[in-house]
């Protein structure tokens, strides 16, 4: 698969992890709460920030029948309409939101929840698109996204095969092959024996594209073992004070906790490398454990070689251990302290 390029950054194989700070709703409705995350995202090593953009009759309607109730989620008690009236991000804090990421030298994305919002993202000129799991069957809305051009970043939490098929299809019969799926468990928070990080490599192999996490457990655990599985992107919820609650707070990080995810990730980076067998300088360090040959009696010029006066023991400044039994018995060409490591040249061959 060939590099995807959002922005100034390249997401692929040899390139780092690429780290969105997902602020969703957990500004509060609060401007300045929302600037401050921004800040907060980049103080804490995050790559981007992302929003969402809607307004509750972009995405629902203002209906209480039990079609609209929210039951058995963290929001129990409360229609869609209630929900997204309290969780939407105002549209006209995007301009501002948009050119405050760019002053931190962040990308600056968003999830657009129907055609209304791509416009809006498109006046912005974002470089990339989230597409959220429950519109993974929004059609009419993948397509328009995908006309753009850009990247499109794609969690999959409510989504079966055949739903991420028809959205692969869509976007691709658009001439846009730039698709990033996000593994995502749709619980909130999600708990960890349900997150099934191996179904990235799965995707990855099954659908021909680049993979990543879109993270709802409580911790950062996930997100660091996502990147040892070969995820290109994670994305996790960000909050500044979960006590201030808020309807993602349950399943958000604080920056700090946001910090040392960051700094997990990138040591996992550290770790993971690339596939190379020459040892590393510290490794080098440390040849006195190995074995080599060495005298261990004084030799005379012409004294063979025996099991008495040669023998194979650290370090490894002698000759390798492979030339042990090839020695036994040869006459030695000059005079061998005790101590002395083993070379070829001392040998009558």
């Amino acid at each position: 698969m060939n590099n995807i390029n959002i922005g100034n950054k390249k997401i692929g194989e040899e390139e780092p992890v690429f780290i969105i700070a997902e602020i969703s709703c957990n500004h509060l409705q609060k401007k300045e709460y929302a600037l401050k995350l921004i800040e907060e995202a980049k103080k804490a090593g995050a790559d981007a920030v992302k929003f969402q953009t809607y307004t509750p009759d972009t995405i629902t309607i203002n209906c209480n029948n039990e079609h609209f109730q929210l039951k058995g989620t963290i929001w129990e008690g409360k229609t869609l309409y209630e929900l997204y009236q309290e969780a939407y991000t105002p549209w006209d804090w995007f301009p501002e939101l948009s050119k405050k990421a760019k002053e931190e030298g962040l990308i600056f994305l968003s999830t657009p929840f129907d055609e209304t919002a791509v416009d809006l993202l498109e006046e912005l000129n974002v470089q990339v698109y989230k597409i959220a799991s429950f519109e993974i069957n929004h059609i009419p809305l993948i397509k328009k996204v995908a006309r753009t051009g850009k990247p499109i970043i794609i969690s999959t939490g409510i989504a079966g095969i055949e739903d991420i098929e028809l959205a692969l299809e869509t976007i691709r019969k658009e001439g846009n092959n730039q698709i990033i799926l996000l593994k995502c468990t749709s619980a909130y928070p999600a708990p960890l024996d349900e997150m099934n990080l191996k179904t990235m490599q799965d995707m990855e192999k099954r659908f021909n594209v680049m993979s990543g996490l879109s993270d709802h457990t409580s911790g950062i655990i996930a997100p660091i073992v996502a990147t040892s599985l070969g995820a290109k992107v994670i994305e996790k919820h960000f909050i500044l004070n979960r006590k201030e609650g808020g309807h993602d707070a349950k399943f958000s990080i604080e920056p700090q906790e946001f910090k040392e995810m960051v700094e997990g990730i990138r040591d996992a980076e550290k770790i993971i490398g690339k596939i190379n067998y020459e040892k590393g300088e510290e490794t080098k360090k440390h040849t006195f454990v190995k074995r080599s040959i060495f005298v261990v009696k004084d030799i005379q010029e012409g004294e063979i070689f025996t099991n008495e006066n040669i023998k194979v023991i650290r370090p490894g400044h002698g000759l390798e251990p492979k030339y042990y039994e090839e020695i036994l018995g040869k006459k030695s060409k000059q005079n061998i302290k005790f101590g002395t490591p083993m070379k070829k040249e001392y040998v009558e061959m």
